[in-house]
């Protein structure tokens, strides 16, 4: 991840992206995106929520009731989306550079020992 979005900003962000979310819909939304990899605890997930609204990345969307209980849905905002954006394409950047190492350290004649050639 970025200095300026850690990995469960970056989850949260994702999960919304496909549109707004209540609290127990962001945490299985990441559960599903990372196939049960991932699971965000409550704290962990209003803790980075709470960052992200406060750099405006996402907002409430709506309040209401249920079960005598305060439920909010969230959702992205523009600033959000763009930076949601900005951080994947860093990522695949990344993945695909790490791929085409793993790949040129594979080919065939390759020195997978790391010692290099010596003559």
């Amino acid at each position: 991840m970025s200095p300026g979005l850690q990995q469960p900003a970056f989850l949260v962000l994702s999960a919304l992206a496909e549109g707004p979310l209540h609290g127990y819909g962001i945490v299985q939304a990441v559960a599903a995106a990372s196939d049960g990899a991932v699971t965000l605890r409550i704290g962990t997930l209003y803790g980075a929520l709470d960052r992200l609204a406060a750099r405006g990345l996402v907002v409430v969307d709506r309040e209401e009731v249920v079960d005598s209980r305060l439920r909010r849905t969230y959702r992205l905002t523009g600033e959000g989306e763009r930076v949601l954006r900005a951080e994947a394409q860093t990522l695949r950047a990344r993945a695909e550079r790490a791929l085409a190492a793993l790949g040129r350290r594979s080919a065939p004649g390759a020195d997978v020992s790391g010692a290099g050639a010596t003559a």
